[in-house]
């Protein structure tokens, strides 16, 4: 019981964190259909995952390469976009900003639960270490990443629902990806420069939800037009 405490209450608490900061606060029914789309996306990016694996490694580009920046960073941000696109952009609750990165963090960790549970139950033996120290460091590594990498991507698909079209949907995508791929780079080579990647990556997406509460506060309803 500890141990699957220890693989996803770090999600939960994280995604309560921001639900919880939002002033205007997100339906917990919208919430939950969203964490469980991020639950879901794991099957087609284990899949993706393999396939693109397979081609990659019939070439010459770098184990390392491959792991970083060909495979699960592109395939597993571009899911989590999709997420947003297709289904948070047209919900009726998703109607200001700060959304935009509530749900965001939601996805991303409705992901991370799934693969943290995969990781720590059936990959411990392939680490050399045991379930329990797995699901502690992942604690404090995979599951901080995934989060983060949803605030950014939360962050710039709200700028573009509702600030400027223009190239934001790429950000919404682009940035992740970088974060994802180096944080996988620098997990293989050196586990504490990925650890401060995120620390770093942490500090300036929690000034960006910052500066999003701070407008929050002067609202007097929280409706906002799409563009």
């Amino acid at each position: 019981m500890l141990l699957l405490l220890l693989t996803i209450l770090p999600s939960i608490l994280i995604v309560l964190f921001f639900v919880k900061s939002d002033r205007f606060k997100e339906p917990t029914k919208e919430i939950i259909k969203v964490f469980f789309l991020g639950i879901l996306i794991t099957i087609p990016a284990y899949f993706l995952n393999t396939f693109l694996s397979g081609i990659w490694y019939s070439t010459n580009a770098s184990e390392a390469l491959i792991s970083s920046f060909l495979t699960a960073a592109p395939v597993e941000e571009g899911l989590k976009l999709s997420i947003l696109y297709f289904f948070v952009y047209k919900m009726k609750d998703f109607n200001e900003p700060i959304d935009g990165i509530v749900y965001g963090v939601t996805a991303s960790l409705g992901f991370a639960t799934l693969e943290n549970i995969y990781y720590v139950y059936l990959l411990a033996d392939y680490f050399e270490t045991s379930s329990m120290t797995l699901a502690i460091l992942r604690s404090f590594s995979a599951i901080p990443a995934h989060a983060v990498f949803g605030i950014f991507m939360g962050y710039f698909f709200m700028k573009y629902v509702f600030i400027k079209k223009g190239d934001n949907l790429i950000f919404a995508f682009v940035i992740p990806f970088v974060l994802h791929g180096c944080y996988n780079l620098f997990t293989a080579s050196n586990f504490w420069v990925s650890l401060i990647l995120v620390l770093i990556a942490w500090i300036i997406a929690l000034k960006m939800f910052s500066r999003l509460k701070k407008t929050q506060k002067s609202k007097r309803r929280e409706y906002e037009k799409k563009l």
